[in-house]
């Protein structure tokens, strides 16, 4: 199985939901699609979807929902294959 890091676009505020009353994108154990969403990333009240890039099950969240994020910073892990 190969890992594939989901990295966030831009430097921002991490969501795993879209509103504070959602479920998250994803969590630990999900399967997702390329582009299917894992998280947002706010940045001056403009909101960015983080696609997981590659198919494969959610392994983990390597930060915290609002955490601040940089670009570039992985975000969580996609296990594929």
């Amino acid at each position: 199985m190969t890992r594939h890091e989901v990295r966030s676009p831009i430097p921002g505020v991490f969501y795993r939901r879209p509103d504070p009353g959602s479920p998250p994108f994803a969590s630990d154990g999900d399967e997702v699609g390329a582009d299917s969403p894992v998280g947002l990333v706010e940045v001056m009240k403009s909101f960015h979807q983080v696609p997981a890039g590659a198919g494969g099950r959610v392994v983990e969240f390597l930060v915290e929902d609002e955490d601040e994020v940089d670009a570039g910073q992985a975000v969580a892990v996609v296990e594929t294959g």
